[in-house]
This record gives structure tokens, C-alpha cells and sequence, in this order.
């Protein structure tokens, strides 16, 4: 048994005859009325004003009431009840380690709690531990809508959810494996022959004495491009949500990665000679070939941990755009250092403040090409002062970004698991009562 103790600024003898005696758990607490009436609408509060003759709305507030001792039951977590009884005295609560949020707060919600009462890390903590749930039950509802594919109505549902599975889920079937490891090397080879093609010794010579592509090259490239069209197209055919597909960041990159292709072979075999002759054109052909770097993202969608770096990049855009500031202003200040310093050597690299911010950048971030340098006394003591700024700026930031990484890469695993371990239990309750019903 613990006792709450009555505040020092009460003293009198009625606070005595307002004793509130409650077992929590199998451990009993007294506690003061004139107390509990600091937050009238809590259910202490309504213990410590109902008249004990009154067993309906005892039993209303309570799970058992002995009138012997004049002791009220509550088949409680008597852990969560010592942090609940803080807001009486502290007019604030703290959840302690070891307790979990979510069932915390249906403990609040029991004895009749407000929220705001709450710490301001808790709340922190209890909002993360929310959208945890959230991302456990989205995954949970993909999960389920993976094995309803045999509940659909119509044929055409169940087509296009297996279509679905097979294009967008590589864990769902052997097939779907298969189809990911397929699409995962097409990518690989069509950024390899990318850039095997701009090998002078690989290229052919055209009727007009021009370097052009190898064909061979070509029609693996036209090979793989016919794969990721195709595969674009049965995925936004299969997809239950075309908006969705259509707005979604990957599949923009997707298109991008295509649409070039397309374009610049309706310039090149649908036009003109003439036309082909204007440059303008021909500087539009080449911008779009340069584009075809855009199938590297593509590889996002296979890897789980370029998806998980872009997310934790995402959660470090502070850290980021401090890196950034500390890096603008040092760059700043030693071009215009390095600038003023060597304007009195008659040999000077530092035509401008602008053309000095070059040497600050490749200064600051140690790479140092050595086109440009000081060649005074002061430049040199103002480049190693920069050097040592650069490395301290670069290396601060870097201790968050990488723990942001590993955070939300085992969150992203015990989320996971949560989800199949969550998906399990349905399975094992559902498989229960239509043993049950059965057996009836």
C-alpha cells in the first residue's frame, strides 16, 4: 500500500473524513478528496462526491466496492496509475519508461483524463507512436488486399489484381520474383549500354562521315526500352488507383525515363531531312539522349535501401540546410578574403569575388583541382583556415543524417514484421472461430 500525501496547505480535520481509499491492481492507494475535486470531472473526483449508498452509480465508476473497508476496486495497471495520480499535485503527467503511449492514454481516457495534461515530450512521443500505428495498419491493409485477390467479383478483378501482384509485389509469388530480377537488369543494362555507347572506339561511322551510335548497341537499348514500356503500361492498366499511379514520384521518373526515347525517334524517323538539318532541333535530340540518366532512379524501386536513404535524406533537410549556410557563408567570406589578399601579387588567379568563389568551394570541400590557387603569404594562411572550416562544416551534420538513416531503417523492419505478425493473428483468430462454428 502507498499513500498519496495531502498537501502541506491543508491541515484541517474535514480533509480527513474525505479519505478516498482505491486497490489498483492489488495495491492500495488513499487519497484526499479536497485533491481530486483540482479536476471535478475525473472519475477519482466522482468517487470522492458519490454517496457509498448509491451502489448503481458505484458500480458505474468502479469494478468492485467493499463497504467494510470502505475500499474501492479497479482492475487496473497500477503503473500507469502512479503517473495518473502526478496531475492532482503537478497539473502535468509524465509517462514513464516501460509504459506503453497507446495503452496510456485509454488509461487517461478510463480515468477520465484530458490529454493536454500531458508533457510536451510525451506528446512527442505519443504522436510518433501514432503514426507508428498508422504506417502498421496501412501495411496490414496492403497486405490484406494481396490475399483478396480470389474475392473479387468479376473476372476482370481478378485479372487485373493479379496482374497488380505480379508487377508491383516481387515478395507475392515466384513469378513476381522473377519479373522484378528481370526488370532490375534490364535497368542495370540499359545504363551500362548508355554509357558504352559514347565510347569513340564502339561508335560506327554514318553515309555523311558522322559518329553515330553502334546498332547493336542500339537495338539492346530499343530491347530495353520495349521492357520498361511494356511494363509501365501493365502496371498503370493494373493499378486500382490511376490518379494515384499517375501523381506518384516513382512512376513520374518512370515516364521520364521513357519518354525520350519516343521523342527523339519521331524526330530522328518521322521528320524531315530539312528539319533534322535545323539546330535547334538537333540540340533537342541531345538534350533528350541526356536524359536517359533518369533510368538510374529506377533501380529505387527495387531497392529497399536507396528508398529508405531518400527517406532519411527527407527527415534531414534541417540538418542539411545547415550544412548548406555554414558552407554558403564560409564560402563567402574566404573568396572575399582570398580576393582582397591577393589582389598585391602582380600574378593573381583571383580576377573577381564571384571567380573566387570556385576556389572557396573546392577549397572548403577538400577536393582542391589546382586551377587556381594563392600564391601570397596571407592567401595561403587564409586557404588553410578555409580548409580546416570546410572539413569541421561537412562533418558536423553527419552524425544526424547517418542516425536518421539507421532509425528509420529498423523502424522500417520492426514495422514491418509488426504487419506480419499482425496479418497472423487475424489469420489465427479467423481460422478459430470457423473452427468454432464448426464444431456448433
Amino acid at each position: 500500500m502507498w499513500t498519496v500525501p495531502k498537501p502541506r496547505y491543508r491541515s484541517d480535520a474535514s480533509a480527513e473524513e474525505e479519505e478516498v481509499t482505491v486497490n489498483i491492481g492489488g495495491v492500495r492507494v488513499v487519497l484526499f478528496g479536497d485533491v481530486l475535486m483540482r479536476y471535478p470531472e475525473s472519475r477519482l473526483a466522482e468517487l470522492a462526491t458519490c454517496s457509498t449508498q448509491n451502489s448503481e452509480l458505484i458500480s458505474s465508476l468502479c469494478d468492485d466496492f467493499d463497504p467494510s473497508r470502505n475500499e474501492f476496486y479497479f482492475d487496473r495497471d497500477p503503473d500507469a496509475f502512479k503517473c495518473i495520480v502526478d496531475v492532482y499535485y503537478f497539473d502535468e503527467i509524465h509517462i514513464k519508461n516501460g509504459i506503453c503511449p497507446i495503452c496510456f492514454v485509454k488509461e487517461m481516457e478510463f480515468w477520465k483524463i484530458d490529454q493536454s495534461v500531458l508533457d510536451e515530450c510525451c506528446k512527442s512521443y505519443l504522436s510518433e507512436k501514432e503514426e507508428e500505428l498508422t504506417e502498421i495498419a496501412n501495411k496490414v491493409k496492403v497486405i490484406l488486399e494481396d490475399m483478396d485477390v480470389d474475392r473479387c467479383v468479376t473476372r476482370t478483378q481478378r485479372c487485373q489484381r493479379f496482374m497488380w501482384r505480379l508487377m508491383e509485389k516481387p515478395d507475392s509469388s515466384l513469378p513476381a520474383r522473377i519479373v522484378a530480377i528481370a526488370s532490375f537488369l534490364s535497368i542495370l543494362v540499359s545504363a551500362v549500354v548508355m554509357c558504352v555507347s559514347t565510347i569513340p572506339e564502339l561508335q560506327v561511322t554514318n553515309v555523311e562521315g558522322k559518329q553515330v551510335e553502334n546498332p547493336t548497341l542500339e537495338g539492346i537499348e530499343t530491347a530495353c526500352m520495349l521492357w520498361f514500356t511494356a511494363e509501365f503500361a501493365l502496371r498503370l492498366a493494373s493499378s486500382p488507383n490511376k490518379l494515384r499511379f499517375v501523381l506518384s514520384f516513382m512512376n513520374i521518373i518512370d515516364f521520364m525515363a521513357i519518354m525520350p526515347f519516343y521523342v527523339v525517334l519521331s524526330l530522328t524517323c518521322l521528320g524531315t531531312s530539312s528539319m533534322m538539318e535545323l539546330v535547334n532541333v538537333q540540340q533537342a535530340v541531345q538534350a533528350l539522349r541526356i536524359m536517359r540518366i533518369a533510368r538510374i532512379f529506377k533501380l529505387a524501386r527495387h531497392s529497399s535501401g536507396l528508398q529508405t536513404l531518400t527517406y532519411a535524406l527527407k527527415r534531414s533537410l534541417k540538418e542539411l540546410g545547415l550544412l548548406l549556410m555554414y558552407m554558403g557563408v564560409g564560402i563567402f567570406v574566404f573568396s572575399a578574403l582570398a580576393y582582397t589578399m591577393e589582389q598585391s601579387h602582380p600574378e593573381t588567379l583571383f580576377r573577381s569575388i564571384p571567380q573566387s568563389f570556385w576556389w572557396a568551394i573546392i577549397t572548403m570541400t577538400t577536393v582542391g583541382y589546382g586551377d587556381i590557387y594563392p600564391k601570397t603569404t596571407l592567401g595561403k594562411c587564409n586557404a588553410a583556415v578555409s580548409f580546416l572550416c570546410g572539413v569541421i562544416a561537412i562533418a558536423l551534420p553527419i552524425h544526424p543524417i547517418i542516425n536518421n538513416f539507421v532509425v528509420f531503417y529498423n523502424k522500417q523492419k520492426v514495422l514491418e514484421t509488426a504487419a506480419k505478425h499482425e496479418v497472423e493473428l487475424m489469420e489465427l483468430k479467423s481460422s478459430r472461430e470457423a473452427r468454432r462454428r464448426s464444431d456448433e
